[in-house]
């Protein structure tokens, strides 16, 4: 009892003091559990304990590692600019569009599996047009992580593998008859992204495309507040130019492009982030905090003649991963090392784009290794073991028929407080033996363990979504307000398709 109460006690403090940022997300994931290790009284296996986290998440680190420089590498020459830009033609200037362009880029890239490359190219293509419309990058990371967290559970992904392997069952099975109630769940993901779009649609106005990004980006609906109290001037809806309001009180006139603006028609104009310079007077690309991102031209990285050998090696790279022929940190490294080699082929420049995605790396390896404290005095203590009997013990026999209910709604916090390891290889079998003994079969067990995806890729004890975070330059702590409510909502929304369709 003693070590379910400390285990509960422990996830509240860290969260408590990550969202209240009394402490930073590295440096609580890796005090609080040391704490907690004395507290319980096993403080003399708090170096057994965190060496066998960091041997377990060692190849997590690496995988992420490579992950980045590859897709970084592929980023700088320019592989996914048609992506981005066929994207940003739908969007437009519409804030709703952004949101909802946001989610549906998200939902595509996340096919192959891994949310970190998801991260990374979206908050790449994404993050310059957030910031030049000074939309709310909250908003951009909460659709992202929860598209990620849906699409998370194609085969491929881990979780559905992972229930497969704990209960003995064909991930196929698991999977097919999810897809009804999955698909459901990524189309209020679309939805919800439509109705935060709007919503900063009619705090910015439709706009056209501005000049350089400001350094402030917003993060708070506190902020989203005062600046729709007066910091900024409006831009009527379907009006295509107007005027926003600078610390300085003066009125700076937005530049429209495209025919929009050339005909004088006041129609919206498409951003054209291509364009170095454009709503720049001076014409030398963006002010200082502006970042033209994945689309400007004349970026000296973009590999133009290389693009067919870079997307065959970007697909290799994905159907290898997908066919499990190599252990994925092994494919990252091979396909990074490829990756600068052709592209460039001289030390220096090689040098150059290692040292351009350092700050990610190293970012990203630190979280990792710091969430490795943590699940190892989790797990070594024996507090999660605990923690899932308590709560396991605690459904009445009453409700023994409807265990695949209890256990969707049970991953909910399971999923987002632990990994996807500790959960499905120690809490899924047990959920499973006491659902058969109420003769609910481990497939409905194992359908109803998925659902929480939406949430769980926003855990403190998920790598990836450190990338994103990262990269988007926002607090941990900041994003998980603004995240954990929606991706409840999606992942009810998915559980309860799921009863109704008979899935679960």
């Amino acid at each position: 009892m003693l070590l379910t109460v400390l285990g509960f006690v422990m996830i509240a403090t860290f969260l408590t003091l990550i969202m209240t940022k009394k402490m930073s997300p590295m440096t609580s994931l890796i005090l609080i559990p040391a704490l907690f290790c004395v507290i319980a009284g096993q403080g003399s296996h708090l170096g057994e304990y965190v060496l066998e986290g960091i041997g377990e998440l060692a190849p997590t680190a690496a995988m992420l590692m490579f992950a980045i420089i590859f897709f970084g590498v592929m980023i700088d020459v320019g592989l996914f600019d048609p992506i981005v830009r066929g994207i940003l033609r739908f969007c437009k200037a519409d804030p709703a569009r952004v949101v909802l362009g946001t989610a549906v880029l998200a939902a595509i890239v996340s096919l192959d599996g891994d949310g970190s490359t998801t991260f990374m190219i979206t908050v790449s293509a994404m993050l310059p047009l957030y910031l030049r419309l000074k939309m709310s990058v909250l908003t951009m990371t909460m659709v992202t992580a929860t598209a990620n967290g849906v699409m998370n559970t194609v085969p491929w992904g881990g979780p559905t593998a992972r229930a497969a392997t704990a209960l003995k069952l064909d991930a196929g099975d698991i999977f097919v008859p999810m897809v009804p109630a999955l698909a459901i769940g990524l189309l209020s993901v679309f939805a919800l992204a439509w109705i935060l779009g709007l919503r900063e649609r009619r705090r910015l106005g439709l706009l056209t495309e501005s000049g350089p990004a400001s350094d402030t980006v917003t993060t708070t609906e506190d902020e989203d507040e005062k600046a729709e109290a007066g910091t900024r001037a409006r831009t009527p809806v379907g009006v295509g130019a107007g005027s926003r309001t600078g610390s300085a009180g003066a009125t700076a006139a937005r530049t429209a492009t495209g025919p929009a603006a050339a005909s004088g028609s006041g129609g919206t104009a498409a951003p054209d982030l291509a364009k170095p310079g454009a709503g720049d007077d001076s014409g030398d690309g963006p002010a200082e905090g502006g970042d033209w991102g994945t689309l400007d031209p004349n970026r000296p990285t973009l590999r133009p003649k290389l693009f067919w050998f870079n997307a065959l090696l970007t697909l290799a790279v994905l159907v290898t991963l997908v066919a499990q022929l190599l252990p994925i940190p092994v494919i990252f490294m091979f396909g990074a090392a490829l990756a600068l080699t052709v592209n460039f082929p001289h030390m220096k420049q090689q040098r150059e784009r290692i040292a351009a995605h350092a700050d990610n790396v190293l970012n990203v390896s630190g979280m990792v290794f710091a969430a490795a404290v943590f699940t190892g005095v989790l797990t070594g203590t024996g507090m999660v073991e605990e923690m899932a009997k308590t709560l396991v013990g605690a459904v009445p026999d009453s409700l023994g028929p409807h265990m695949a209910l209890i256990t969707g709604l049970l991953s909910i916090p399971f999923t987002y407080f632990m990994s996807n390891d500790g959960f499905y290889f120690g809490i899924v079998p047990i959920l499973a033996e006491a659902g058969a003994q109420h003769g609910v079969s481990p497939l409905e067990i194992a359908r109803a363990s998925l659902i929480a995806q939406p949430l769980h890729m926003s855990s403190p004890l998920v790598p990836a979504v450190y990338v994103l975070v990262g990269m988007a330059k926002v607090e941990f702590g900041d994003h998980t307000r603004a995240t954990v409510k929606w991706a409840v909502m999606v992942s009810l929304v998915i559980l309860a398709a799921a009863l109704l369709l008979g899935i679960a």
